[in-house]
This record gives C-alpha cells, structure tokens and sequence, in this order.
C-alpha cells in the first residue's frame, strides 16, 4: 500500500447513502431496526432494571443513536478530529453500559465502532480505532480465544470489505456522473452543429434576400427622388423609404438571430437601450445581472420588439419606460407606455392581431408568463421566464 492508501478518505461518493437503491437502503435499514429492537427488548425485559434504569438506559440509547449519525454526518464531511471524538464517545458509553449490566448494548457498540471505523475513517486513524474497540470487546467476551480471535478477525474483514464494497459503488457513481456529463456534452455539441448550419442557410437566403431588397429600395429611391414633386410622388416616396427602412431593420434583426443561433449573444441590457435609442423611452436594469441562457435571452428580445412595434404603430409619440429586472431564478420584463399622444396613423390598424399571442405562447414555451394589458395610463406587457 502507498501513503496515499493509509491517509486518504473514502470518497464522498462512497459514504453517502444516496447512490444506494431503494431496495438496500430498505434492507440496512430492516436489519438496523430488527437489531436494536431485539437489543432493546432482551435487555430491559430481563427483570435485572428498575423503571428508572430503563429510562435512563432508553435515554442513552437515544444519545448513542445521536452520535452514531452525528459520525456518520462528519466522516461523510471528512472531518477527522470530530469523527474520532464521536467514537470515543460511543466506546465510552459501550463501556458504562457493561458496567451497568447491559452487555448486549455495549458489545454492539463496540462491534459498531470497529467495523464504521474501517469503513468510513482513513485507515491510519481506522485501524487504531478498530483496533481499540475490538480490544474492548475481547477483554470482556467470555468465550474461548479462539471463538473471540476468529469474531474480532471476522469483524476486521467486515469493515474492510464494507470499505472496498463502498468504494465500487463511489467509483460507479462517479462513473455515471461522467458518462452523463459526456452525453450532456455530446448533445449540446450536435446542438451547436445544427444551430450552426441553420444559421448558414439563414445567412444564405434570407440575409442576402433582404440585402438584395435593400438595394432594389435604395435604387427606387433615388429614382422616384428624381421625379417632378407631386402628392402620388410624395406618397410612393413615403412608403419607399418605410419599406427600406423595415427590411433594414429586418436584416438587423436576422443578423441578431444568426447570432444568437452561434452562442455569440450581446447583453439583454445593452440590447434593450439600442433598441429604444431613438424612441422617447427609459431602461431601467434591476437585481445582479448575468449572462441568461439562449432560449431566455432570445424571449425578452422579441417580447421587447413586439411590444415596442405594438407601441409605435397605436401609441406613436407616447414615453416607454422599460424595467429589465434579474431575480434570483428567473428574469422578468417589464414594458408600459403613457398612451397615445398624436394622430393614429394608418398603419396602426394594419397588424394581423397575432403579436400578443405569439409573445405569449413563446413565453408559455419556456415555462414562463406573460400578461398584457392596459395600465393606469397607457398599455403594460409583463413578462416572466426562467433563466
């Protein structure tokens, strides 16, 4: 054995009941209850107790078991001077209990301390440990040498084994864990993949399509410009250059989703005052912020666009106040304006009706709510996603 071997703990993988099935964990648990039971039962039924002394010794049995999990809590934390305290503590109330009478009890804890000392302790602090308890325990067994040799030797070969057998079990544990951070990995590079050849083809079609209506526009600008000045002139002017500049925003906004889909997202902070730059509007930030998964980021970006659009087309001249607030499991969007200030434009009665309701089933989608509706002045879209 190395030094390593003599001074390092059994994993906390190992110690911990957590990676027991429920089948074993019944089963350890069945045997300890019928143990202590059949412990208890023979031994203040015996007659040789008074009611006093059985409570008393119902007491330290109780105090025994609080210790037993308090070692169990410690050793599991690898806190090795609390550990050996604890034991000590138990194989001084192994002791008081055979002084008392109760052999049955105090065999059991010192037989307990030996075999939790090799399974659960290093083995330089272990083996000493054992080793006092099964002294203990062979100092008052009455059977002949060879009996006691061949039960502490057995109980040696138990803790070990119990040791080794936790040992298998943290090793596969972590095995698992590995395994499945590995498959965890594996689809989220195959995700990247696809994300990345989505966005190649987005890039491909609709990107160049829209910069390809970007310089059709730009060119039936500059000829309609050239015309003789008249009201039709003025009016297909108008709407030329509101197509132009829809497609450049639709471009940017494709731009930003390409983005997205390659991971290479800016700050939904940063992106809420670029948006509002040129509007009337206020971007309040609240909470620590932090970097919010894809899916979330993407959520507020389009809620805040759809809403900004809903705002413009039947609230044009109206202020925006938009609170962008960080909690401590999800991110929640607010977006009010102060009602509408100027004429409505026609162009506010040409939406298809469905902006709410898409923002609201890819809020829904991710787990999360939106509500929209007015407010004490104007009109109020809240928006809540885990992230």
């Amino acid at each position: 054995m190395t030094r390593t071997t003599w001074t390092s703990w059994p994993s906390r993988e190992a110690l911990s009941s957590g990676n027991r099935t429920r089948p074993r964990a019944m089963i350890a648990w069945s045997v300890r209850v019928g143990l202590l039971t059949a412990m208890l039962w023979g031994t203040f039924t015996s007659g040789r107790f008074g009611r006093w002394e059985v409570a008393f010794g119902l007491v330290g049995v109780a105090a025994c078991a609080i210790a037993a999990r308090a070692f169990f809590r410690t050793s599991l934390e690898h806190r090795l001077r609390p550990s050996l305290v604890l034991l000590a503590l138990l194989m001084t109330a192994a002791l008081g209990a055979q002084q008392a009478g109760a052999g049955v009890p105090a065999v059991i804890l010192w037989c307990g301390c030996a075999v939790a000392a090799l399974e659960r302790l290093p083995l330089v602090a272990g083996l000493p440990a054992t080793a006092v308890a099964l002294g203990a325990y062979a100092a008052v067994n009455t059977d002949s040498w060879l009996a006691t040799a061949m039960t502490t030797g057995g109980l040696c070969l138990a803790g070990y084994v119990l040791r080794l057998d936790a040992e298998a079990r943290g090793n596969a544990q972590r095995l698992l864990v590995q395994e499945r951070a590995a498959r965890a990995a594996e689809a989220e590079t195959a995700a990247l993949d696809e994300r990345a050849r989505i966005a190649r083809e987005i890039h491909d079609v609709l990107a160049h399509s829209l910069s390809a209506q970007l310089v059709h526009l730009e060119a039936a600008r500059l000829l309609i410009e050239r015309e003789p000045p008249g009201e039709f002139r003025d009016r297909v002017l108008e709407r030329v250059v509101a197509a132009r500049s829809m497609a450049r925003e639709g471009l940017a906004e494709t731009r930003q989703a390409l983005s997205a889909l390659r991971g290479e997202v800016s700050p939904v902070e940063d992106f809420l005052r670029q948006l509002v730059a040129a509007e009337p509007a206020e971007v309040s930030v609240e909470g620590e912020q932090r970097t919010l998964t894809a899916e979330a980021s993407q959520t507020v970006r389009r809620v805040a666009q759809e809403a900004l659009t809903n705002v413009r087309k039947h609230a044009p001249g109206a202020r925006v106040l938009v609170r962008l607030e960080y909690l401590p499991d999800e991110v929640a969007l607010e977006i009010k304006d102060s009602g509408r200030r100027g004429p409505e434009d026609e162009l506010a009665v040409s939406g298809s009706g469905y902006g709410l309701l898409g923002m609201r089933e890819r809020a829904e989608l991710m787990g999360g709510t939106l509500k929209a509706g007015p407010g004490e002045e104007g009109f109020v879209v809240s928006l809540r996603v885990p992230a």
